[in-house]
């Protein structure tokens, strides 16, 4: 008898270790109406959280506000110029931990949107580009180009085995439920026709070869192949049908605010129309919104983009740049997701039955078996309304959704905020706190010894490797004693003009002046009288690059730094060149 029970506690503890060691799978698939995870049918709320904009140890604040939010995925972009700042040499540490950011996504509960793209855009130095990449023999960006394919599908199987290796995709029992290849490229394929055909049906064959068990997206992009589902990004998209209408209906950037430039405005988005534009796309069948940002944080070092996007990036997000929840933001948007959830047994079981009972009036009616939801809307942008629904009477504020869980009692209306509103109070530290220190440094001149000799004007980029935002151009002008402005006093004119994107002139050490680019057009011109002294001057021009350019047909073009012509007028000679 002890012999059989001996062997029933071997064999129990022998079974529970073959399950601990094996991998847990499970399973994830999706229709036109929710995403269907372990069988359970759902409406997904996700926000973006990009962990180089933020540290380590912020990572688990963060996210455990997202999941107190209402959220149940974290999107982030997977940032190609941190992990492999040199060809096939990899980072992974610090703010650049993608295991740790996802691990603790998933010990918090809530699934990820991988965007490995891995082009980023995203107001990111050279579009999450590493800059190596532009100087590969031959290669042409995000096109029908060998060399291009051949890096990009180098790095995307790096970033998926390493997901892999680490059991982080869903259906090895990991949180990563969905991945992202490319990025908003729609726009260029219309503008360059067929090779933009062929580069994405290559995009989305490559991803699908790489078997991860979970759906692969592409935003902005009307021509996606199946499986690929194609999505929206926007301030606005209930509107939007992806291309198979058997795919969900996704919004993947729902823009929570906008992106701060250096001498521009700080961008806001009241949340009153952020709900509304979300109760709007789920009304209309939608099964994923992403708040982009949901935690925008800080372009730390040189990672902001070009051009002039400033170092925060806080993007009037729920959660600030500090890690702050922005209210009434963050608590508008958490009751929302709660009522939402309350419709979810109806929404995702039903298709709705949709009435306009008056002027800039609509109703949607989702029936299902035991449950009912109703959303009552107002689209007018300043006229309240009284809307009768079911023998009772409802009243919407303008430009409002209210949201009925039981097609019976309103428990939210996008207009009315009930969050508690937040104001920030920034206070000085303590004496002794920082110390800060100023030095003045020697202007550079041609006659250094760490200058390098080169004929003519190089491009600023081809000589930095943007290792600098900083590049001297230096030369030595020789003015005859007899010169005419020498005597007459009327200083000749310096004409520099620069790709950008700002310039500091100094003649003989002293500063002559600066000239700025901007957003709009980074190239700029110095052109002004500039004192000069017979014999030798000093010409120092340093040339500022405000960030690497991350958008555009063909970005890895852009030029930046002094082109020329640099030009002296008003000398006996005419000009000097």
């Amino acid at each position: 008898m002890l012999r059989i029970k001996n062997n029933i506690l071997l064999f129990l503890a022998l079974f529970l270790w073959i399950l601990s060691s094996s991998p847990i799978t499970a399973s994830l698939s999706y229709d036109d109406k929710a995403f269907i995870i372990n069988g359970k049918r759902k409406i997904l709320f996700s926000g973006s959280i990009h962990y180089p904009r933020s540290t380590p140890e912020m990572w688990p604040d963060l996210i455990q506000k997202a999941k107190d939010g209402g959220l149940d995925v974290i999107q982030t972009y997977v940032f190609w110029n941190g992990h492999e700042p040199s060809p096939g040499q990899y980072y992974f540490e610090g703010r650049y931990d993608l295991v740790r950011f996802i691990k603790l996504a998933q010990q918090a509960g809530l699934y990820v949107h991988l965007r490995i793209g891995p082009y980023v855009c995203a107001e990111w130095n050279f579009g999450g580009f590493p800059v190596w990449l532009k100087y590969v023999p031959g290669i042409a960006f995000r096109t029908d180009n060998g060399p291009f394919k051949a890096a990009m599908q180098k790095f995307t199987e790096k970033i998926v085995n390493l997901m892999k290796s680490e059991k982080l995709f869903e259906p090895q029992g990991g949180p990563i439920i969905m991945s992202q290849i490319e990025n908003e490229y729609g726009p260029i394929e219309w503008e360059i026709g067929a090779p933009g055909k062929a580069y994405t049906k290559w995009a989305a064959d490559m991803a699908v070869s790489l078997g991860t068990g979970v759906p692969w997206i592409m935003c902005k992009q009307e021509t996606a192949p199946d499986p690929i589902i194609d999505t929206c990004n926007g301030f606005y998209c209930e509107g939007f049908k992806p291309r198979n209408k058997l795919n969900p209906k996704m919004w993947t950037e729902a823009w929570t605010g906008w992106y701060t430039k250096f001498g521009g405005p700080v961008p806001r988005r009241p949340v009153e129309d952020l709900a509304f534009a979300v109760a709007r796309f789920i009304q209309n069948n939608g099964s994923f919104v992403n708040y982009y940002m949901y935690h925008g944080g800080t372009n730390f070092g040189r990672t902001a983009s070009g051009l002039f996007i400033a170092t925060s990036y806080d993007y009037d997000a729920p959660i600030d740049e500090y890690g702050i929840p922005r209210e009434p933001k963050w608590g508008h948007l958490r009751d929302l997701h709660k009522a939402i959830k309350l419709c979810e047994p109806a929404l995702v079981n039903s298709y709705p039955t949709v009435t306009w009972p008056g002027k800039n009036l609509e109703v949607h009616v989702f029936k299902a078996k035991s449950a009912c939801a109703a959303f009552l809307a107002n689209y007018d942008a300043s006229s309240s309304a009284t809307l009768e629904f079911q023998n009772m009477k409802y009243d919407l504020p303008p430009w409002s959704v209210s949201i009925l869980p039981d097609c019976k009692n309103a428990v939210f209306n996008t207009a009315r905020v009930n969050s508690q509103s937040s104001l920030m109070k920034m206070e000085t530290i303590s004496d002794g706190g920082l110390s800060w220190q100023s030095y003045s440094e020697e202007t550079v001149s041609a006659d250094d010894s760490d200058t390098l000799a080169m004929d003519g004007l190089w491009e600023q980029i081809n000589v930095t490797r943007d290792a600098s935002d900083y590049l001297w151009y230096l030369t030595n002008v020789n003015m005859d004693p007899d010169e005419s402005f020498l005597k007459t006093r009327e200083s000749p004119v310096l004409t520099a003009m620069s790709a950008g994107h700002a310039l500091h002139v100094f003649i003989n050490g002293q500063l002559s002046g600066t000239v700025y680019g901007e957003l709009e057009n980074p190239k700029l011109t110095f052109s002004n009288n500039v004192k000069l002294r017979a014999g030798i001057n000093k010409l120092s021009l340093l040339s500022v690059a405000v960030g690497l350019p991350n958008v555009g047909l063909h970005f890895e073009r852009y030029n930046a730094g002094v082109l020329g012509p640099v030009t002296l007028k008003g000398l006996d000679e005419g000009q000097e060149t």
